[in-house]
C-alpha cells in the first residue's frame, strides 16, 4: 500500500539530556531536540494485519494537522519543529476516519462496512493515569503518526477500543462528507477536552476569547457555542483564518497585527467588549504564549479560566499574581481521548450543531499528500483534507 513515511537522523542537540529510555526505545520525548534532517516520502509499505482486538480501516479522510507540518519543517540547525514524542521512521497523519474492512476475532462492537473515526492517543488502560480517567496523560502513551503508524496511508490497523462508530450520522450525511466530519472530530475533541473536561466548562452566558484560528481554535467556536457561550472573539495574525472564524460563528474575529497597527490591543478590545468585566474563558490555541499571555492576563474576568492547548518548546512568562488576585485558573490540556468526548461530539454533529466542514479549504488525494503538506506551510488554510478511496 501507499503511505507517507517520515525519516530523520537521530542526532541529539548539544546539552539535551537523552534518557536511557529514549536511547533504548528510539522515541524522543521532545522530537525537536533529537530528530534532525527530516524527509517525508510517499512509499510502498506492507499492508497492516489486524491483531485479534483490532480492526483494519480503509482510510477515507485524514486532516493535515499543524503538528504534521512541524514534522517536515526544520529550524536553522536542521531539526524538525514538532516538540512532542516521536519515533522515526514512521507513517505520519493522525486525524482520520474510514471504513472497517476487516475485524479481529475478539472484536465485538464493530463490523465490516462500519464508518468509524479513531482516536490518535493510544492509551494503555492499565496505568494509574488511565485507571483514574486521564488517558491523555498516560505515561505509556503512543501517538498515531508520531510513535505509531499513521493514516496518510491506504490502510491503518487500530484497536477496537480507540474507534467510534459514525453510523449515527448516516441519516444526516454520507460519502466524503461523513468521513471528512469524522476526521475533524480529532481537533474538535482537543478543544472539547480542554474546555469541558480539563477546565470543567462554564455557565451558559459566559464570554469566550479564542487565540489562534488553526483547526483547534476554529473547532473551539462551535464547541463553545454548543455550551452556551454568549459572545465569542477570535484572534489570529492571518486574515484568511480570521475570515474562516467568522464563517464558523465567531461574533468578532480580528487580525492581531491590524489591531496593533491601529494603536489598539487585544486586551483593550476585550475589556471594552465586556464593559470592563473581562472574559470568562480564554482558549490559547495558538501555541504562542509569549505573545498571547500578556493580553490574556490583562483581560481575565474574576474567576476566569485560561485553557492552554497550544504546544511550543519555549518558556513563557506568567504573572502568577494575576491568578491569585483574580482567583483565576490556568489549565493545560492535550488530546481527545476519554471524557465522553467522541460520543458527545457525534451527538452534536447529528443534531447539526458542529459545522466543522466549513473550515476545509483544500482537498488533495493521497498521491498528492506532499503537495498538501507544502501548502500547509503557508498557514492560510483552515483545514487541508487528504481523501482516498
Amino acid at each position: 500500500m501507499k503511505a507517507l513515511v517520515l525519516r530523520g537522523e537521530w542526532e541529539p542537540r548539544e546539552g539535551y539530556p537523552v534518557t536511557d529510555e529514549e536511547t533504548t526505545s528510539r522515541k524522543a520525548r521532545v522530537a525537536s531536540q533529537i530528530w534532525r534532517h527530516p524527509v517525508a516520502a510517499l512509499e510502498e509499505v506492507p499492508e497492516p494485519t489486524p491483531a485479534p482486538d483490532e480492526v483494519l480501516i480503509r482510510v477515507r479522510a485524514c486532516g493535515v494537522c499543524g503538528s504534521d507540518t512541524h514534522c517536515v519543517e526544520r529550524d536553522e540547525s536542521g531539526y524538525l519543529l514538532f516538540s512532542g514524542p516521536t519515533r522515526l521512521p514512521e507513517i505520519i497523519g493522525h486525524e482520520y476516519a474510514g471504513e472497517v474492512i476487516e475485524v479481529g476475532e475478539a472484536v465485538t462492537t464493530l463490523r465490516v462496512g462500519d464508518a468509524v473515526a479513531a482516536e490518535g492517543m493510544l492509551w494503555c488502560g492499565l496505568c494509574p493515569a488511565c485507571r483514574s480517567g486521564l488517558p491523555n496523560q498516560c505515561p505509556s502513551l503512543e501517538m498515531v503518526g508520531f510513535s505509531a503508524p499513521g493514516a496518510y496511508a491506504n490502510l491503518i490497523a487500530t484497536k477496537e477500543r480507540y474507534c467510534w462508530s459514525l453510523e449515527p450520522l448516516r441519516s444526516v450525511m454520507d460519502g466524503d462528507a461523513l468521513f471528512e466530519l469524522g476526521a475533524l472530530l480529532e481537533p474538535a475533541g482537543c478543544a472539547f477536552n480542554g474546555i469541558y473536561v480539563a477546565a470543567g466548562g462554564f455557565l451558559p452566558g459566559a464570554t469566550v476569547a479564542i487565540h489562534g484560528a488553526g483547526a483547534i481554535g476554529l473547532s473551539a467556536i462551535p464547541v463553545a457555542r454548543a455550551g452556551g457561550a454568549s459572545r465569542i472573539w477570535v484572534f489570529d495574525p492571518i486574515p484568511e483564518r480570521v475570515e474562516l472564524a467568522r464563517s464558523l460563528g465567531a461574533d468578532e474575529a480580528h487580525v492581531v497585527g491590524e489591531l496593533a497597527g491601529g494603536g489598539g490591543s487585544v486586551h483593550q478590545l476585550l475589556l471594552d467588549g465586556t464593559g470592563g468585566a473581562g472574559v470568562d474563558v480564554h482558549v490559547e490555541a495558538a501555541g504562542a504564549a509569549r505573545a498571547t499571555f500578556p493580553e490574556i492576563e490583562r483581560s481575565l474576568a474574576p474567576a476566569g479560566k485560561v485553557v492552554y492547548l497550544g504546544r511550543t518548546g519555549e518558556h513563557a512568562r506568567i504573572e502568577a499574581d494575576v491568578f491569585v488576585t483574580g482567583a483565576n485558573t490556568l489549565v493545560g490540556a492535550r488530546g481527545h481521548a476519554g471524557g465522553g468526548i467522541y460520543p458527545a461530539l457525534i451527538r452534536l454533529a447529528a443534531a447539526g450543531r458542529l459545522p466543522l466542514r466549513s473550515m476545509i479549504t483544500a482537498r488533495f488525494p493521497l498521491e498528492q499528500v506532499l503537495e498538501a503538506l507544502e501548502r500547509s506551510r503557508t498557514r492560510v488554510d483552515g483545514k487541508i483534507m487528504i481523501l482516498s478511496g
